[in-house]
């Protein structure tokens, strides 16, 4: 009987200030956990090189909020999830709005859903915790999901039938973050009550929101003034 290979580790670079919340955070990600934490340091310049899926960011470091800091790293390509005890439903729409894929409120974050939150943005799969759940529920703006202009570039290059390939090489990003660009709306319109799980219905609600003008698409125009099916 052959050797059997065992899946690699996702891989995750922590910053973090505070020893304990290391030493917490890499008793998580022991033997059978399926995470291994390759780096960790106080600054988000202790770990900038590393290779890793998935970058988990404090956003308070030394006495300074780093949420600022979150759109440059997403721009170079890297998995944000955000881990902070700075819950405000303000500060949540923010990290995710600038390109965070997650944002895991350390006060009631456990082991388990630590892990499955990880693995989720790793695979580049949608994930939504409490935290942005209640964020986006409690959103004042227009009753609508708001799109960065990024995830309304890559939607729009997408519904102009590039492929995703085509629509990194467009915007110059890599086509994993193209990825997140679309399954970042896809989670803004779930939390919604407006989940959008194929390309035409998240094409319909685009249009019927105006973040998306139906002279702007080609071929799936047609289908989408028809409107949403019964």
């Amino acid at each position: 009987m052959g050797q059997q290979h065992l899946a690699a580790p996702v891989t995750v670079a922590l910053v973090e200030d505070h020893q304990v919340v290391v030493d917490g955070v890499r008793s998580w990600f022991g033997p059978g956990s399926g995470v291994e934490l390759v780096a960790q340091g106080p600054t988000i310049e202790s770990v900038r090189g590393v290779a890793a899926d998935v970058l988990l960011l404090d956003l308070n470091l030394n006495g300074t909020m780093v949420a600022d800091r979150v759109g440059g790293l997403c721009a170079d390509g890297q998995r944000v999830i955000v881990f902070s005890e700075h819950e405000e439903p303000e500060i949540v729409r923010a990290v995710l709005d600038a390109g965070a894929s997650a944002f895991i409120g350390k006060g009631r974050a456990t082991r388990e859903s630590c892990l499955e939150t990880i693995m989720e943005v790793a695979a580049d799969r949608p994930s939504v915790t409490l935290p942005m759940a209640q964020a986006i529920a409690t959103d004042e703006g227009p009753h609508r999901p708001q799109l960065s202009d990024k995830e309304r570039a890559a939607l729009l290059f997408w519904f102009q039938s590039m492929s995703k390939a085509s629509v990194a090489a467009r915007m110059g990003i890599k086509e994993r973050t193209v990825r997140q660009y679309i399954d970042r709306a896809r989670v803004k319109y779930a939390a919604a009550g407006r989940p959008a799980p194929t390309k035409e219905k998240l094409l319909i609600c685009a249009i019927q929101d105006g973040l998306i003008r139906p002279d702007e698409v080609g071929i799936y125009t047609s289908h989408a003034r028809q409107g949403p099916a019964s």
